[in-house]
């Protein structure tokens, strides 16, 4: 029997399959199961979690389990064990299981082998499914028998269930807890087996007694059994249990320093090491001034370099948190030592200039974020001490391209950034001496030296003028060869330059750049770099690169996509031409931008596919379109006052009417459409903002600031003209103070704030509507144009990638034929759903929980025609589930009283850790035909034949008339 459909199947990535061919699937592997050929059922069985990963819903996995446990009931050893790890590997689908019970007793059954072999497989399968039956007594008792088994194999076996109980069962833990002890305890136990059963206390933390417990018996087994490795695993389980009790934490520490201080071994030494580490992580709060002096203390004593590297990656996680302001101001309010001269910065300035490079990495670490956050007084000689100390780690590692220099040298940069953005007096020194380096390093270090000076230089753009110079002419020898290392270096320095010159970049510059694609960049290379211009708004030498990648790619799709961008870039450099005051120039402007702007939405419709669809880019370029036809209609409703001046009887129709707005005559009534238009699109914007949950920070921050710009629009226009003692600027205060993170943000911000001090300079002074007004609203249009749009990474790149799949139930034969149900009953309508990720899960948000929205609408009446009250013909119920190993399900009760077909929708949305809803989708909807019951039928047939049976009244001579 051959499995090659099975694997043909399974073997493909993508999602989306029916169920029918699941099911085939799943027929497949049913096949090789009950094959005769031992080889062909183990392929079978290790087949099963493909088929989990693809159609992860529970009909199919509740199904494929049974006979997995049919497999394991009946099969060898060797069978029982790829179950095993079957089952260890789809551990998120196990609560999918509907039938537990029938499952759990075909497995059970094993257990009563005279095979200590097979027990022991059957226990550590127990163990494994213990998330889903953690009270089950039979197997409760199964696991204490065992312990007491004479066969070495078993009783390990047993060891792991009872762990793997023990963590989720707190009766299971408080009956085995006296059973362990008195088995670590007890002379006739091997050392190796006490070893094993010590780390299952860890587990003992459900309740504040059964810790304290097993804290008491650690304690006694610390005391009593010194050797190394008896100690090294008591300790380790002493600061599980700790962890997870939370309130025995600082004496844990104190036990851990101790070691730390007085026990001579280094394995011992070590592990105290990690355990602070994990400590220090978990509950930073916790740590007193006492505890982090004394690990100072210890690792200026230390000889040995691996030790302290070790305390000082415990000092670096804590000197980012709570932990060192704590030390430091303890340490101001009991004596009058400056921070200068504590043990800590001590260390941390021996450590910058240690032979041992990781040393030295965390050293710097240490004191930059010491400078940071230390108290202002004696500032300057720690500012001083640490750029110096990541000055000199930065000349070390800048010459040698081995991965563990390069990772030493991208923690000194991130520090250095880090203090920098607290500290911006010091980028100056800094920047000069980065660009001295940047010319003596290899290529790796040249990497990172550019991404750090980018860094920098988008925090302060004053600085950028200072290093375009050196950039521009590092460039020029940049390269000579076409290495990966070099391409790379092509882009880093390339996206400096971009970021130096403000997104106005000079011919030469540009000339040089391109010198240097022409002769060693791939096509690869010249598309990032073009797509670095575009997100810095260097939109002409973009559109350049652009032209020259377009014939250069093998796929017709790839062709349109760059044809898309070249019109993008552009259209955008179009509108970099705009000058102020130029009104008419700006609208002819425009006009040349919406040409090429639908060019690219044309080629851009093309590139898609069904894999790909582009719909972000798509939104955001139709949203771009309208913004800006949108902006020119507003400058010719502010031409209007001009060209179609108010009447003469304007003033008597407005004291007429009470309206003071119609002496303006019918500008008014065009700048109304105008708001409305521009309010539009600011909710167009935000709904592709909340569609956006795979978006990074800054895409959704561009998208923020469109729509931001255009309620500014549509609030100067309320403000100006429709209603100036309404508007409100309180709203608008707060621009200044936001910090920005790009030059296009921080250019928006600007001539946001530029626009409202002019627009309520001139609310106070001048009537309603005056030329000064519609100069104003055209200045502003002009003021959003000449900012250049930024194409942020998501427009090119998807970094996190999350999709929704819904299953609901019941559902029709064929998608056309709707759904049964009698008028008297309710439905209940199960959805499922399973949340799938791409390669990088959460990366930026993670689901919290899921909304699921459940609306029904009457589509067609089969009933009598009476009137019917409008809640009975619709149902809306709202549900937020929250997903367990990316799976969720839930339950609604609809109701269909009215006969005729009703159509119901679902949609989901997600919610991210921080309660923000995202309108993700997807949207499912299904068909639902409400139909009499019998017996309300069978009661209105007996009322038309009784109506039907009375005599007929008479005709008389007139009755026809």
């Amino acid at each position: 029997m051959s499995l090659s459909t099975a694997r043909s199947f399974l073997s493909e990535a993508c999602y989306g399959e029916q169920e029918l061919d699941a099911n085939s699937a799943l027929m497949e592997l049913d096949k090789g199961l009950r094959s005769g050929k031992l080889g062909e059922q183990c392929e079978a069985v290790v087949l099963f979690p493909k088929l989990f990963q693809k159609y992860p819903f529970p009909i199919l996995i509740n199904s494929a389990f049974l006979k997995l446990a049919d497999i394991f009931r009946l099969g060898n050893n060797f069978l029982r064990l790829c179950v095993l790890k079957v089952t260890q590997q789809s551990e998120k689908h196990l609560e999918k299981i509907l039938n537990v019970d029938e499952f759990v007793k075909r497995v059970f059954s094993v257990i009563h082998s005279n095979d200590p072999v097979a027990r022991a497989i059957t226990l550590r399968m127990l163990g494994s499914l213990a998330s889903i039956i953690p009270e089950r007594k039979n197997a409760h008792h199964s696991i204490r028998q065992s312990l007491d088994s004479h066969d070495n194999v078993e009783v390990e076996a047993a060891i792991f269930a009872a762990a793997s109980f023990s963590a989720q069962s707190k009766d299971f833990a408080a009956g085995i807890c006296n059973k362990v002890s008195e088995m670590i305890q007890g002379l006739d136990t091997p050392v190796e087996l006490k070893l094993k059963l010590i780390p299952m206390l860890q587990h003992m933390h459900h309740d504040a007694s059964l810790a304290s417990s097993s804290r008491e018996l650690l304690q006694h087994l610390v005391n009593s059994y010194p050797s190394t490795p008896m100690v090294i695993v008591t300790l380790h389980t002493f600061t599980q249990l700790a962890a997870f009790s939370l309130i025995d934490i600082p004496k844990q520490l104190q036990l851990l320093l101790q070691y730390l201080k007085d026990d001579p071994r280094k394995a011992v030494k070590r592990l105290a090491i990690n355990d602070l580490k994990l400590l220090a992580k978990k509950a930073p709060h916790l740590w007193i001034r006492e505890n982090t002096q004394t690990l100072c203390e210890c690792a200026l004593s230390s000889p040995y370099n691996s030790l302290k590297l070790g305390m000082l990656a415990v000092l670096s996680t804590l000197s980012g948190t709570i932990a060192i302001k704590q030390y430091f101001s303890n340490m101001t309010g009991s004596s009058s030592v400056p921070p200068r001269l504590t043990d800590l910065v001590k260390l941390a300035q021996e450590c910058c200039y240690h032979s041992n490079l990781a040393v030295a990495a965390h050293g710097v670490i240490v004191l930059s974020n010491i400078a940071i956050s230390c108290p202002e007084k004696d500032i300057v000689q720690l500012e001083q001490d640490t750029v110096l100390g990541v000055e000199s780690l930065l000349m070390l590692c800048s010459q040698d391209s081995s991965p563990s220099v390069q990772a030493t040298l991208k923690t000194a940069l991130t520090s250095l950034v880090k203090m920098l953005k607290s500290r911006p007096h010091l980028s100056q020194s800094a920047v000069e001496f980065l660009l001295g380096q940047l010319h003596l390093s290899c290529d790796t270090s040249r990497v990172l030296l550019c991404h750090a000076l980018a860094a920098i230089a988008t925090h302060l753009p004053v600085l950028g003028d200072g290093m375009l110079g050196d950039l521009v002419d590092l460039y020029r020898v940049a390269s000579h060869s076409s290495t990966d290392k070099q391409q790379e270096l092509l882009v880093s320095l390339a996206t400096v330059i971009f970021v130096a010159s403000q997104s106005s970049l000079s011919a030469d510059v540009k000339t040089v750049i391109k010198q240097q694609l022409e002769n060693v960049a791939n096509g690869w290379t010249v598309y990032r770099i073009a797509r670095q211009a575009s997100r810095m708004g260097c939109h002409e030498f973009s559109s350049e690169l652009y032209q020259s990648l377009r014939t250069r790619v093998a796929s017709e799709h790839f062709y349109f996509w760059l044809n898309s961008l070249k019109e993008f870039s552009q259209a955008e450099q179009c509108l970099s031409h705009v000058e102020d005051g130029d009104y008419s120039g700006a609208m002819s402007a425009i006009a040349e931008a919406l040409r090429s702007y639908q060019k690219g939405i044309a080629s851009l419709t093309a590139a898609s596919t069904p894999l790909s669809p582009l719909t972000f880019q798509c939104e955001f370029i139709k949203l771009r379109i309208d913004t800006l036809q949108a902006l020119s209609q507003l400058i010719c409703t502010c031409n209007s006052l001009k060209t179609s001046p108010p009447p003469a009887i304007a003033t008597t129709i407005a004291l007429t009417s009470g309206n003071d707005l119609q002496r303006c005559g019918r500008i008014s009534l065009q700048m109304k459409v105008c708001m409305d238009e521009f309010r539009s699109l600011g909710a167009r914007y935000a709904d592709l903002h909340q569609a956006s949950f795979d978006a990074d920070y800054a895409t959704l921050r561009n998208v923020e600031l469109q729509q931001q710009s255009c309620l500014l629009v549509s609030h100067v226009i309320e403000a100006l003209i429709l209603d100036p003692q309404a508007a409100s600027f309180q709203e608008y205060g707060t621009l200044g103070s936001v910090q920005t993170e790009s030059e296009y943000e921080r250019r928006m911000m600007s001539v946001f704030n530029h626009v409202l001090e002019e627009v309520e300079g001139l609310t106070k002074k001048h009537p309603p509507v005056s030329y000064l007004h519609t100069g104003c609203l055209c200045d502003t249009v002009i003021a959003l144009l000449k900012v250049p749009l930024s194409f942020q990474r998501y427009f090119f790149q998807k970094l996190q990638s999350t999709s929704i799949k819904l299953a609901i139930s019941p559902s029709p034969r064929t998608p056309s034929e709707p759904i049964p149900v009698q008028n008297s009953q309710q439905l209940t309508l199960k959805v499922e759903g399973v949340v799938q990720h791409g390669s990088t899960p959460g990366l930026f948000r993670k689901i919290q929980s899921v909304c699921l929205n459940v609306t029904s609408v009457l589509q067609s009446k089969t009933g009598p025609d009476h009137k019917i009250p409008l809640d009975t013909k619709t149902n809306e119920i709202e549900q937020r589930v929250e997903p367990h190993n990316d799976y969720f399900s839930t339950q609604f009760l609809l109701n269909f009283s009215i006969l005729g077909t009703h159509t119901v929708t679902v949609e989901a949305s997600v919610v991210d850790e921080s309660g923000t809803e995202w309108k993700t989708g997807p949207k499912t909807t299904v068909s639902v035909k409400s139909l009499e019951d019998p017996y309300s039928q069978q009661l209105r047939h007996q009322m038309q034949q009784q109506s039907g049976a009375q005599p007929a009244p008479q005709r008389g001579a007139y009755s026809r008339f």
